[in-house]
């Protein structure tokens, strides 16, 4: 048996880093495949600006020549600069069942961090929040969605064996669709509009979000500025991923709340599910993707909460309620039986209040791993060494 690690330096080699996951989960009725192109343009260092900001290698692991893992790894220029924390970043991690394969992986990645004077590991994790993070730890019978990332139970065994903890942990929630809106949100909805003069932007075609694309980015680089390993998205990212994202936007499902001066005072990203609709095409939009995500658009029964944002001074306020307000009625006159929340930090006691007012469970988990690399510990940690 032969073990070995080649680091991707080809296009050839980047289309199968990208495409190993499809091979491994070919039989799980539960992942959900991104699409190929999509992440061929992300992991591109040509086209992708957060290569100008990290430091970024590729590795694919072979056993007895077959492809059997994937890894990447990252040192974030701006995350270290602004949390004065010498932490690299490991993603797009993907392995068989194998201890050696593992070790590899992340052994490999240790060293490469260690050898450009990273002191610690810590992921999975994207380039910036806007990419797929988190490892799964519960919800291996649930159906991901394509905003996540799914993986077998035996990833997190790996870790814990290999003296990795939890740096933080994401839940998610499966809502039931109310018959109607729960009186005390369409109360302080209408009171809030009223108070404050809010009024939701007019969207009737993708064109129409543009103008708010730079307040929206502006939102969430406040908003998260102090979350988890978050650092602001500059204006070549937002570019990036106006472009590759926007073009997937139904504007039946984006709510931009506009305060007196028309600037965004909040915002909200729904759409259908496509879940079952990337199973079907198999990662590609062609010949047939297109059909299944068109058909996923008319049809459907799942609503998938992306984005939620409130401008920093107009928190407290009541605005979610106003958000909420105009969600349901879009999925109660859509026909939506449930909305699935995507991930939210287990510690966001304000988000999670809110599903008091629906049917729901918290069905899914992940969590963002944490190593040392050398034998000084965070001093925020010490109580977990």
């Amino acid at each position: 048996m032969s073990i070995q690690i080649k680091e991707v330096t080809t296009k050839q080699e980047l289309k199968t880093f990208v495409t190993f996951p499809h091979k491994l989960y070919k039989d799980c009725k539960y992942y959900v495949p991104p699409l190929i192109k999509s992440e061929m343009r992300t992991l591109d260092k040509d086209k992708n600006p957060s290569f100008k900001v990290c430091n970024t290698k590729l590795w694919l692991a072979y056993k007895d020549g077959e492809v059997a893992g994937r890894i990447a790894g990252i040192i974030h220029k701006p995350f270290v600069e602004k949390w004065g924390n010498r932490y690299a970043r490991f993603g797009w991690l993907d392995f068989i069942n194998d201890d050696e394969v593992f070790n590899i992986l992340i052994q490999t990645v240790e060293n490469w961090a260690t050898e450009n004077g990273m002191e610690a590991l810590q992921g999975p994790l994207g380039f910036t929040d806007l990419d797929s993070e988190g490892l799964l730890i519960e919800g291996f019978s649930e159906l991901s969605t394509i905003v996540e990332r799914y993986n077998y139970p035996y990833y997190s065994t790996y870790f814990e064996k290999n003296g990795y903890f939890k740096d933080a942990d994401w839940i998610e929630y499966e809502i039931t669709a109310p018959a109607v809106v729960p009186p005390k949100i369409a109360k302080v909805s209408d009171f809030v509009l009223r108070k404050f003069n809010f009024k939701f932007a007019k969207i009737k075609s993708v064109r129409d979000v543009f103008p708010y694309i730079d307040d929206i980015f502006n939102i969430i680089n406040d908003l998260y500025g102090l979350m988890y390993g978050f650092t602001p998205v500059s204006e070549e990212q937002i570019q990036f991923y106006t472009k590759q994202y926007l073009p997937f936007i139904n504007p039946d499902f984006v709510s931009i709340l506009l305060d007196r001066n028309d600037k965004v005072a909040a915002f909200c990203v729904t759409m259908p599910s496509f879940s079952k609709a990337l199973q079907k095409s198999k990662g590609s939009l062609f010949p047939t993707g297109f059909w299944h995500v068109r058909k996923a658009l008319k049809k459907n029964d799942t609503l998938d909460m992306y984005f939620i944002g409130i401008r920093p001074d107009h928190q407290n306020m009541g605005v979610m309620a106003v958000l909420f307000n105009d969600i349901i009625q879009k999925a109660i006159s859509k026909g939506f039986k449930k909305a699935e929340t995507n991930m939210e930090y287990e510690s966001n006691d304000r988000m999670q209040s809110l599903w008091k007012y629906f049917e729901h469970r918290q069905h899914k988990r992940r969590r963002s791993y944490f190593k040392y690399l050398v034998t000084k510990a965070r001093s925020e940690d010490a109580e977990l060494i």
